[in-house]
């Protein structure tokens, strides 16, 4: 049997992927612009390594990463070793340990990969880029408010201008159905939940159905969900994540009043370990997040951040005009060249002498060539 096609260089495992030219530069540049956005509002980055000790990966939030992250044996300890499946974990131990007497609220920022030891249908890639912001040290609607906004203008500062938010309350469902003490189907009533299926809500939610019911159909536009949910008889716990949703919404309305804001009070997927407020952030008419993040606890410390995902961040956004290529002939004066880059050109020099310098300046892609000490445009 020919093996060939199995034992190519080319070929990489499922889920992971070679990122070429010229997409491999639209991606930094989004990231840059992102972290640059970042810290414009003070946001300080952090770089963990991508490698830590599983008993320190896996300590708080970190937990809920364990079933995705690749495990080693470090050769130098003896002690396993885990290849972080999220960044957010890391950066909790940061500010719990090395930055644990940096004054509060703490504003972190950072950008890197992680690599995963499963995709999903929608999405299959495994290794993926992050690049995220964490506000630590502060229990308050304007935190929560903050996180969202600075994301947003770090996805307009990429091109992405028609954006909505989802807001949900992940820790609600629960809590109330515990509340409510009825005999539930936890796992019938969470597929019926997910696939919003009132039917099925209603068939396996026990005593707390009828709450659920109107929870589902609270949700929508904040202008229609925010006084539907506030009018609820709920117990009092539950009343005050809903509080807290409607202050967060008031503080997002006075600063972006355009901005689309949508509330999904029964959404938990993905927030396994989160507290409080949670967002997704998405492009109009695309399915895809663009971020997703939300409250939980640093170490017993309130905290809440975003994580945003260059990756389909590059692919959703216009695409920022790149350098011209510029082919500069073997033999042409460094001063003209530099001043070429100058005005931003990527000068691709000619290392040895060519009989035909147009002729090589289109095979190497270029649109340009410098010609009797002038920058001539290729026809």
């Amino acid at each position: 049997m020919n093996d060939t096609a199995l034992t190519h260089p080319a070929l990489l495992p499922v889920g992971l992927r070679d990122i070429l030219p010229p997409e491999a530069e639209l991606e930094a540049r989004s990231v840059e612009a992102i972290m640059d956005c970042f810290a414009a509002h003070g946001y300080e980055r952090v770089k963990p390594p991508l490698l830590e000790f599983e008993d320190s990966l896996f300590a708080g939030s970190g937990a809920a990463t364990a079933e995705q992250t690749f495990r080693l044996m470090d050769p130098e300890s003896q002690r396993m070793m885990g290849l972080r499946a999220d960044t957010t974990p890391q950066i909790a131990r940061l500010a719990a340990t090395r930055l644990s007497a940096s004054p509060r609220p703490l504003r972190l920022a950072y950008a890197g990969q992680c690599l995963r030891v499963r995709g999903t249908d929608l999405e299959p890639e495994r290794q993926i880029a992050q690049a995220g912001i964490e506000l630590i040290g502060l229990d308050a609607a304007t935190a929560d408010a903050e996180i969202i906004l600075t994301a947003i203008e770090a996805l307009e500062a990429v091109g992405l201008t028609q954006l909505s938010v989802d807001l949900t309350v992940p820790r609600l469902v629960p809590d109330l159905v515990d509340a409510k003490l009825g005999p539930v189907q936890p796992a019938a009533l969470s597929r019926a939940l997910d696939r919003k299926d009132s039917a099925g809500v209603a068939e396996h939610g026990g005593a707390a159905a009828p709450v659920l019911l109107a929870l589902l159909e609270a949700s929508g536009l904040v202008e229609r969900a925010i006084p539907l949910l506030l009018a609820m008889d709920l117990p009092a716990p539950a009343k005050a994540q809903i509080a807290r949703l409607a202050e967060t919404v008031d503080v997002l309305r006075a600063a972006r009043p355009e901005l689309q804001l949508t509330i999904d009070p029964v959404e938990f997927r993905g927030y396994q370990y989160h507290t409080g407020i949670c967002m997704t952030v998405f492009a109009a008419g695309e399915q895809a997040e663009l971020g997703r993040g939300g409250r939980y606890l640093c170490d017993n410390e309130p905290a809440t951040g975003i994580t945003l995902y260059p990756d389909t961040i590059t692919r959703l956004a216009p695409q920022p005009k790149l350098r011209p290529r510029l082919y500069v002939p073997f033999g042409t004066k460094a001063q003209d060249a530099a001043a070429a880059r100058a005005k931003h050109f990527a000068t691709i020099n000619g290392l040895a002498p060519h009989p035909d310098p147009r002729a090589e300046a289109r095979r190497l892609g270029c649109s340009h060539v410098f010609s009797d000490g002038q920058i001539v445009p290729l026809a």
